[in-house]
């Protein structure tokens, strides 16, 4: 049997060009008098990074722990940036010689009427201990090359890595070094990269490949997916696991790129990991894209207390356990989220010997919503389902390993051999199961519906469950 590709663990690193993407939204009902254009009327604006930034940020949304080496200005839009970014992960800041780039998209009814582009800002070459700190602690590295500057370093910085290393191309930017894990062109990127004897992605993927050495190269292409190209492998094509039904495409590239990245670092083969980042665009895109990536409803996670919090006989109970003036508990999670028009993510299982299939999976649970609650079987429920030996960790170690990591919200202990009730009193708005559910009639599956709550089934890493990790301990 062949060995599943080993797991790395420090941080993801992502070096690249960071950018700031405004968003300003309005009405357009009629049209200007003087000139055959749209008056909007503007109701709101948002701002988020772009670029690198957007990749870490998502990246960081998932529950991984990211350093985001990058340049950023000392002007009103870099200011604005920092204070975007440094809340969410760890910022390494290079200097930038010019003003901050901006792009500024007018939208009226979700549709993008002209964007304005302002900024000259590149990375001004300056020795960074911090940077180079950073990668050697690094479990994956994502190069954003957004043709900035800031790719020109990723040479040095990383001659001596042994991480995987996914580099995001631009046709004005860095030429890859050599021996990359992975590369990720847009189709339209990749025809710039092949401008004599362009013929399809799928030449492309291979030609690259050959050209720029290295180990895999995925051509995205939109809604049909990815073409992927292995170094003295076969080529494959790598569909979407939904049809987004959303038009703003902006911003899938970096969430594929990031997604991939952090499959990789946690272990998972090329195509696996080309996958999951194929079926994180898409949800993405799905969801809104870029416009949809907002700054966080609350910090849910504050002053969790201690010991196993259970659903109570009678849900109001649970609101009399506050401790301060932010929720705790899983239904305060609950009750909290929807309250502010959040997205409420839940998923179940045993949690027993948590690995990395475990933490990925949540990871992209979470990055579907606003919360995360993980629904747990208690020790006598385990014991029901997987015999007399299970649990190996029981339910307080497995809460509180839980707890621990960035992209679980709260967790709920349920006794009974199905999450039904659990759901019951949560009332998510998506119920998420690992791939090996796929086509299977959930025990769940009447609640859900009695719910309205989305069914989504994300796909695993492969080699990767309890049930191995305790054969190979025996």
């Amino acid at each position: 049997m062949t060995s599943a590709p080993k797991a790395m663990t420090g941080p993801l690193v992502v070096l690249g060009d960071t950018l700031l993407d405004v968003d300003v939204e309005g009405e357009a009902e009629r049209l200007c008098p003087d000139a055959p254009v749209p008056v909007v009327d503007v109701f709101a604006e948002q701002a988020r990074p772009g670029g690198a930034g957007l990749a870490a940020l998502l990246a960081a949304r998932d529950g991984a722990d990211v350093v985001l080496i990058t340049a950023i200005g000392d002007d009103p839009d870099g200011h604005r940036l920092w204070g975007l970014l440094s809340e969410e992960l760890d910022l390494v800041r290079l200097p930038l010689r010019g003003g901050t780039v901006r792009k500024t998209r007018v939208r009226a009814s979700g549709q993008t009427l002209v964007r304005l582009d302002t900024g000259d800002g590149t990375a001004r070459y300056a020795p960074s201990e911090a940077a180079a700190e950073a990668i050697a602690r690094a479990g994956a590295v994502l190069v954003s090359d957004y043709g900035r500057g800031v790719a020109k370093m990723a040479r040095e910085l990383l001659c001596e890595t042994d991480v995987p290393v996914v580099w995001d191309p631009h046709p004005r930017g860095e030429q890859p070094m050599p021996g990359c894990a992975l590369l990720t062109p847009s189709e339209a990127e990749a025809r710039m990269l092949c401008p004599s004897a362009y013929r399809g992605p799928d030449q492309a993927a291979r030609r690259l490949v050959r050209e720029l050495r290295a180990r895999a190269v995925a051509v995205t292409t939109g809604a049909r997916g990815a073409a992927l190209a292995l170094e003295g492998g076969p080529l494959t094509r790598v569909p979407p696991p939904v049809q987004a039904g959303g038009q703003d495409a902006c911003g899938a590239g970096d969430r594929l790129a990031g997604a991939a990245a952090l499959a990789l670092r946690d272990g998972a083969g090329t195509a696996d990991a080309v996958a999951i980042g194929v079926g994180e665009a898409s949800r993405f895109v799905e969801r809104g894209g870029a416009a949809s990536v907002r700054r966080p409803i609350a910090d849910l996670r504050s002053g969790a207390g201690d010991g196993c919090p259970r659903y109570p006989a009678d849900p109001s109970q649970d609101h009399e356990q506050r401790l301060g003036d932010r929720p705790r508990t899983a239904l305060e999670v609950a009750e909290f989220t929807r309250a502010n028009g959040g997205r409420l993510i839940a998923t179940g299982g045993c949690f027993d010997l948590l690995h990395a299939g475990h933490v990925s999976l949540l990871r992209r649970a979470r990055a579907l919503g606003d919360a995360l609650v993980v629904c747990v079987n208690s020790d006598d429920s385990v014991r029901r389902l997987k015999g007399p030996d299970r649990p190996i960790v029981d339910v307080r170690d497995r809460v509180e390993v839980l707890r621990a990591l960035g992209c679980v919200d709260a967790v709920l202990v349920f006794e009974e051999d199905t999450p039904a009730r659990a759901i019951e009193l949560l009332r998510p708005d998506v119920w998420v199961k690992g791939g090996d559910y796929e086509g299977e009639v959930l025990p769940e599956s009447e609640v859900l519906a009695r719910l309205s709550a989305e069914i989504v089934v994300l796909s695993t890493l492969p080699g990767r469950s309890t049930t191995n990790l305790i054969r190979e301990i025996q």
